[in-house]
């Protein structure tokens, strides 16, 4: 994108960068991206970007504007270098598919070794600048020699990210009991921890089965209304049922008949009533 500017008096172009907020990343990062050569991207492209970590194969969400910027907090940044081409998918596809046998050679590691870790998953980059190797642990863990034998064995650099239950349900998690995808794997980017005094003021269920996510913890979706009903909590009954009961519809006057006399209501007398004069 060329913008018009002026140098010491002579008009020149001045090359624009566009950019976009994008997700990446097995956890679904979030950055803002600047397009190489001003291009312009739609919603849902799958591009390849250039991150802090590596390449990796990213999905424009929307435009970075100063307002959607400021909603995010810490956003990573970095460059889109071009939109996702058939032999780039294919690519993805290979690297999906091989990080099934990278996770079953941690394993084998990870029982070799005696470690007491869980894993979870394990996300190759699409450059190949590193394996992210993602787990569950009660306590802390000595990896330093499974970190050794993993980057003998793969020729890359090897991560270790410790992960809690509710970061698991976002990496594994499809669907929750509600019929629609888990929000954690969808739009949240950020999981704020929920109490069962949320549960309790909105009135729900307490049964766990019912209130308890994929994760095995209170659902996020308990939050969502919270500030509202916290808010009704505290003001006066009559405003708080105001505010929640609808607005009386306003009806039309009935047109008058000849003479100025307003005419009948087309509406049929109820059962009972008195018939009008």
């Amino acid at each position: 994108m060329v913008a018009p500017g002026r140098i010491f008096g002579v008009e020149v172009g001045v090359t624009v960068m566009a950019e976009y907020i994008a997700r990446h990343g097995l956890t679904r990062l979030l950055g803002v991206f600047a397009a190489a050569g001003g291009r312009q991207f739609r919603r849902g492209t799958r591009v390849i970007v250039r991150t802090e970590r590596g390449l990796e194969v990213g999905q424009i969400l929307c435009a970075a504007s100063q307002d959607t910027v400021a909603h995010l907090k810490d956003p990573g940044t970095g460059q889109i270098l071009r939109e996702m081409t058939p032999e780039d998918g294919n690519e993805a596809i290979r690297i999906q598919a091989q990080a099934q046998q990278e996770i079953e050679v941690c394993q084998r590691h990870v029982d070799r070794l005696g470690l007491k870790m869980q894993l979870v998953e394990v996300e190759h980059l699409f450059g190949g600048e590193r394996i992210v190797v993602y787990y569950l642990a009660e306590n802390r863990v000595d990896f330093r020699e499974l970190v050794r034998a993993l980057a003998g064995e793969f020729q890359t650099r090897i991560e270790m990210r410790q992960i809690g239950v509710r970061d698991e349900a976002k990496l594994l998690a499809d669907y929750g009991d509600c019929g629609c995808a888990v929000c954690c794997n969808t739009h949240l980017v950020q999981m704020p921890p929920v109490s069962m005094r949320m549960a309790k003021l909105q009135k729900a269920t307490l049964d766990p089965t019912k209130i308890s996510g994929r994760c095995g913890r209170l659902k996020c979706c308990l939050r969502y209304e919270f500030e509202t009903y916290e808010r009704s909590q505290h003001q006066p009954q009559g405003e708080a049922a105001a505010a929640a009961s609808p607005s009386p519809a306003v009806s039309e006057p009935a047109p008058a008949a000849a003479g100025g006399v307003p005419a009948a209501s087309a509406e049929p007398d109820r059962p009972g009533s008195a018939p009008q004069p």
